[in-house]
């Protein structure tokens, strides 16, 4: 991802808060010479900063046959919003659009029913908990014909991420007087996403302006 210095973020704890926040990834491989991108929810942890995302795919997509042998890219979006250069103290502006975006990029291991229930389980438990923990009784209660056939019909994968660029795009190479007039505009925004973003320029100016 292009990413210029002004908007580059490596923070780690940060930039996992984010990919939790917005786990709902496009997944996108290379097959054959020929891109895939599937949308699914992922689940991301970390253990020693090392960051791993786990999810599943149903078995009648071929995407997962490009796990093992190539490099996949998952990517996190947040929320984003127009910048019209009415908002700028130079009338020599043009407009812009503000984002959050953050790139994962590493090598998926495929995990399937065949190949071992354990980590087919705990793949299972580990995306009930994420999103829905009071289903997990449900989910143990259902028929074992019933739970064998849902999870012989999806492979199950783990990456570890072993790189991770984040972009923070939130008008930090205007002038400080131009950040906080982008920003109360987008705070008075009906749109969620222009507040969203907003909250964001807020959040940045304060913490830049507390060192």
């Amino acid at each position: 991802m292009y990413i210029p210095n002004a908007f580059q973020e490596d923070d780690l704890e940060k930039l996992v808060t984010f990919m939790r926040a917005n786990s709902f990834a496009t997944l996108i491989s290379i097959l054959d010479g020929v891109p895939l991108a599937s949308h699914i929810p992922l689940v991301v942890t970390v253990e020693d900063n090392i960051v791993r995302l786990t999810g599943h795919l149903a078995k009648q997509n071929p995407q997962w046959q490009a796990f093992g042998t190539s490099e996949s890219l998952a990517i996190f979006t947040g929320p984003h919003a127009y910048i019209s250069p009415s908002l700028y103290e130079k009338r020599e502006s043009v407009p812009t659009w503000n984002y959050i975006a953050v790139h994962a990029y590493g090598l998926p291991q495929v995990i399937t029913l065949g190949d071992s229930r354990e980590l087919i389980d705990k793949m299972i438990d580990e995306m009930i908990n994420t999103y829905e923990s009071g289903y997990k009784s449900q989910w143990h209660d259902l028929s074992h014909g019933f739970r064998e056939g849902m999870m012989n019909g999806i492979v199950g994968f783990e990456m570890t991420v072993t790189r991770l660029e984040g972009k923070y795009k939130l008008s930090q190479n205007r002038s400080h007087s131009d950040q906080h007039n982008v920003a109360n505009t987008l705070l008075q925004s009906a749109d969620p996403a222009a507040y969203a973003v907003g909250a964001a320029m807020k959040q940045n100016l304060e913490s830049t302006e507390q060192h």
